[in-house]
């Protein structure tokens, strides 16, 4: 399986503090079968100061630290960019790393506040859109004016993003509001992929096979296996040599 979002770095967000932390994270991503794990830092302006920068020092460092410990876990480096104004001067400055590219739009982990979908959202992501950057919407399930109204996440379909559903959430680890729409969002018409979003080994476990698992009981075998297979697969390619 291929997880596009986590947080294994060390010391450099609410993930991983250590890099102990980090490894036993990796570790626990291979016994879940996952072979290829894309490292997410978050990027959040005023909490995070993560840019393209720092977080290839780490995710290099990281890295080294795997084969060391011979960790057969594959990895990749992009982040988790919260949604704000100062997008446009980090991508401008070329700080901003990307998951990929498909249909020739690059692809960007895009993070809506947990409390709201910020007004003048959809301004910002038709911005992105002109310039051939689509939002891989993070873990829409866990908003809270999604979590109030289904349809709040509608427009942002209608404008081409895409979506990452957490797949703890679809396991009922965030509460049954966020289960629910997870639940729901599996069914809509739209490209998405399922993720781990793993922070640590206790709440925020990478526990992709039991989510994708949960989603075959929805939407069938087949597209669930896509949901951690082909759609992460195609937003991969041509962003490294091979994947795993």
């Amino acid at each position: 399986m291929i997880d596009l979002h986590c947080h294994f770095l060390p010391g450099i967000d609410d993930g991983a503090q250590t890099l102990a932390d980090g490894l036993a994270l990796a570790q626990a991503a291979v016994a879940d079968g996952i072979t290829y794990s894309v490292m997410t830092p978050h990027i959040h302006p005023g909490r995070y100061e993560n840019t393209r920068s720092t977080i290839e020092k780490a995710f290099k460092d990281f890295r080294l630290a795997l084969r060391k410990a011979r960790v057969a876990l594959h990895v990749g480096m992009a982040a988790e960019v919260r949604l704000s104004p100062d997008i446009v001067a980090l991508l401008s400055q070329n700080e901003v790393p990307f998951l990929g590219e498909l249909d020739g739009h690059r692809i960007i982990l895009l993070e809506f506040p947990h409390t709201q979908i910020t007004p003048g959202a959809d301004k910002l992501i038709e911005r992105l859109l002109q310039h051939n950057i689509r939002p891989l919407i993070a873990h829409p399930e866990r908003n809270q004016d999604v979590m109030r109204d289904l349809s709040k996440i509608e427009p942002f379909i209608e404008m081409g993003c895409f979506l990452q559903i957490t797949a703890g959430a679809l396991l009922g680890d965030f509460g049954r509001a966020p289960q629910r729409r997870a639940l729901q969002l599996l069914e809509f018409d739209v490209f998405k992929v399922l993720a781990s979003d793993a922070h640590n080994l206790t709440g925020r476990r990478p526990a992709l096979r039991e989510g994708m698992e949960a989603a075959a009981r929805v939407v069938g075998a087949q597209a669930a296996h896509d949901l951690v297979n082909r759609n992460p697969r195609m937003i991969l390619r041509g962003a490294v040599a091979a994947v795993a």
